[in-house]
This record gives structure tokens, C-alpha cells and sequence, in this order.
């Protein structure tokens, strides 16, 4: 019988692919932040982000990126039809609200004294609260 050599390159190839796939981009945002839109059909609108996708770099806005979906009715009390929910976005195209003054910021991240990590706003200098919301 022959021996298949090339079959014990493929699980390292696999194995180096699955790495990259799997990889989470480090997002400014988090659940919960109030974020403006700056860039795409939706410029200027703010809103709460509801959910964020770690592998794709992409993130969920309460009120932006509405899209129509056609949703089936799964049980016989639900009712069929249209239905509008927000779609992803990138990350990159918003920033997160300054509390003090209410406009878009850039965020900075600095340690504190008892070794906790904590997001700076950089153009007031506050700290960001982390408001998770579940």
C-alpha cells in the first residue's frame, strides 16, 4: 500500500487558516457606548450599540443601518411579514460620545493605580464608564 505524504501538510495549512479566521480584532466600542456614525449613508445619526462581532470588526447600532427583512412566521400565533432591524456597520466608521461634551471623541486607555484598566476620552480627559448593557 502507498503512503499518502501530502495529507500531513494539509492539517498544518488547516490548522494556520483556522488561526486566522478565529482571531478577534480589538474594537474601541463596547455594548452599551453611545457612538455617532461619521462615515456612510447614515452620517450623523447616534445611537446605542446593541451588539458587536469580534471577528469581523463590525458592530450594531440601535436606529442606524435599518434594513427590511422577510420573516416567515415560525408558530401559528406569530404573525408573517416585513419586519426593519439594524444591520452591522463597521467599527471605523464611529466614534464613541464624549460624556462631558456630547460630541465624537477618540479613545485613549490608561492603567490606574491599582492596576486597573480604564478608557480615556481624549478630548475632555474623563473616563469612559463601561456600560454594559445585557
Amino acid at each position: 500500500m502507498r503512503i499518502l505524504t501530502h495529507r500531513k501538510t494539509a492539517g498544518i495549512r488547516n490548522r494556520k487558516r483556522h488561526a486566522i479566521g478565529a482571531e478577534r480584532t480589538p474594537i474601541h466600542v463596547t455594548t452599551g457606548d453611545q457612538v455617532r456614525v461619521m462615515r456612510g449613508e447614515d452620517k450623523g445619526k447616534e445611537g446605542k450599540v446593541l451588539h458587536v462581532f469580534r471577528k469581523t470588526g463590525r458592530i450594531t447600532v440601535d436606529g442606524v443601518n435599518i434594513v427590511k427583512k422577510h420573516r416567515k412566521a415560525r408558530r401559528p400565533d406569530e404573525q408573517s411579514g416585513i419586519i426593519e432591524q439594524p444591520a452591522p456597520i463597521h467599527a471605523s466608521n464611529v466614534m464613541l460620545l464624549d460624556p462631558k461634551s456630547g460630541g465624537p471623541t477618540r479613545v485613549r486607555a490608561r492603567i490606574n493605580d491599582d492596576g486597573t484598566k480604564e478608557r480615556i476620552a481624549v478630548k475632555s480627559g474623563d473616563a469612559l464608564p463601561r456600560a454594559r448593557a445585557r
